[in-house]
């Protein structure tokens, strides 16, 4: 796909990865509508891309309608959308609050369903258009402390290869792009920094190329860094192995 003259929406794109992504997406042409959910960081975005800024909180019921409604009303139609906007929580799962786990689910996992099922059928039927969904390494490896982050990242994994051959033939293309660990504001909202040596934090530019490449060249799947395929080609061939290997050197998660 070209991008010049492209219009893609980018959420969560206040800040980190989304952000990256649309300061990728400005100088190759494309029209940009920028979303998040803090109106100053949001418009600051906007402002660099030339782009315009689309306000909400996807975790809440009935706002990816909205948000996908108000970005088609700028341009009058989305050629791509990069369902970007997530959220992680850090901690034992037993100490989860129903309420973190419902937010959690609503939007890492709701809102991209919501936000396809909304734009989708006019890409469809203009027979062109791609879905860029990110998913994470914790949905393919799983997360000690993250249970519910990584539950939600395994079905979006899911759903992006089910989409793709439901609308296989149709024009419209989908990609998963899988980060492992990435320098983003994501660890400090999510309630504990990372601390390990290994494996270093990529930045949020190497993570918005390789998503940005991967709509340019028609790619299901995007790693970052592509080591990362190792460990679920370990998994699937070695389970045993696999969890001895998790066990000893996997992130621990004390109580908070």
């Amino acid at each position: 796909m070209q991008l010049d003259g492209k219009v893609a929406l980018v959420t969560g794109a206040s800040a980190g990865i989304g952000a990256a992504v649309a300061e990728r997406f400005a100088p190759a042409g494309a029209r940009v509508v920028v979303h998040g959910r803090d109106a100053e960081r949001t418009a600051e975005v906007a402002a660099r891309v030339d782009g315009v800024p689309v306000l909400g909180d996807l975790a809440l019921p009935g706002v990816a309608a909205e948000v996908a409604d108000a970005a088609l009303a700028v341009h009058g139609r989305i050629d791509i959308l990069v369902a970007n906007a997530g959220l992680g929580w850090s901690g034992p799962f037993v100490q989860m609050r129903a309420e973190e786990i419902d937010q959690l689910v609503a939007l890492d996992l709701l809102a991209p369903l919501q936000l396809v099922r909304c734009l989708l059928p006019s890409m469809i039927e203009r027979g062109s258009g791609h879905v860029a969904l990110v998913g994470s390494v914790a949905g393919r490896t799983a997360v000690a402390g993250e249970a519910v982050y990584a539950a939600t990242k395994a079905a979006l994994d899911i759903f992006a290869e089910s989409l793709r051959l439901e609308i296989r033939g149709s024009g419209v293309s989908v990609s998963l792009t899988v980060p492992g660990v990435v320098d983003t504001g994501f660890f400090s909202a999510r309630g504990r920094p990372y601390d390990r040596k290994r494996p270093r934090p990529v930045p949020a530019g190497d993570v918005a190329r390789a998503l940005v490449d991967g709509i340019t060249n028609d790619r299901a799947e995007i790693w970052i860094p592509r080591w990362l395929r190792v460990a679920p080609a370990i998994r699937a061939l070695a389970p045993g192995l696999y969890r001895r290997l998790s066990a000893r050197f996997g992130e621990r998660v004390m109580p908070r």
